[in-house]
């Protein structure tokens, strides 16, 4: 620890040595956390390096009062990957689709959504919207709350309340109503 915060120092005064003995240290356990997250070799060195450089230009930010150098750097790399990995859409799963398969029968998904349908068509008009905005219409709680002209909170309510409501009416229902985002 005591040799961090000498390289750390260093590091903020904005000495390559430093630099370059820090990534020794840590790029290991740093690359080991990225390739995990990304599964791609070229890929996690090019994360690797531009951790390194956001290290360089943010070492000023680093307060080891709040925390091992470490810790820091591991939060920047989970940034870096978390934002390359949101911005190119490669968060879900393509791999191995058959966990998707759909194992039921048409038949039995019809059945299902008659019975939802029916169960959602016994819910209060507030509570209809709502449940139909959020889960047939994708639709966020803070966008459908804003489409319904109803504080957040309230709309929040009008969920929890809906959903209660089908489940004493319907105890499948929150099975049926995730088979039914899985299908969509």
């Amino acid at each position: 620890m005591q040799d961090d915060a000498l390289l750390i120092k260093q590091l903020q005064a904005k000495e390559e040595r430093a630099l370059s003995l820090l990534y020794d240290k840590y790029s290991g356990a740093l690359y080991s956390v990225i390739i995990k997250m990304t599964r791609d070799e070229a890929l996690s060195q090019d994360l690797l390096q531009e951790t390194f450089i956001t290290i360089w230009d943010k070492s000023h930010q680093y307060n080891p009062e709040k925390g091992r150098f470490y810790t820091w750097a591991y939060r920047i790399v989970k940034n870096k990957v978390l934002n390359y990995l949101r911005k190119n859409d490669i968060l879900i799963q393509t791999d191995d689709l058959s966990v998707y398969e759909n194992k039921e029968e048409p038949e039995t998904i019809n059945r299902n959504f008659l019975e939802l349908n029916g169960a959602i068509t016994k819910l209060d008009a507030h509570h209809q919207k709502a449940i139909e905005l959020v889960y047939f219409k994708g639709l966020t709680h803070r966008e459908a709350h804003a489409q319904m002209d109803v504080p957040l909170g309230t709309f929040k309510s009008y969920i929890q309340q809906a959903l209660k409501q089908l489940r004493n009416t319907y105890t499948k229902i929150v099975v049926v109503l995730l088979l039914m985002i899985d299908v969509m």
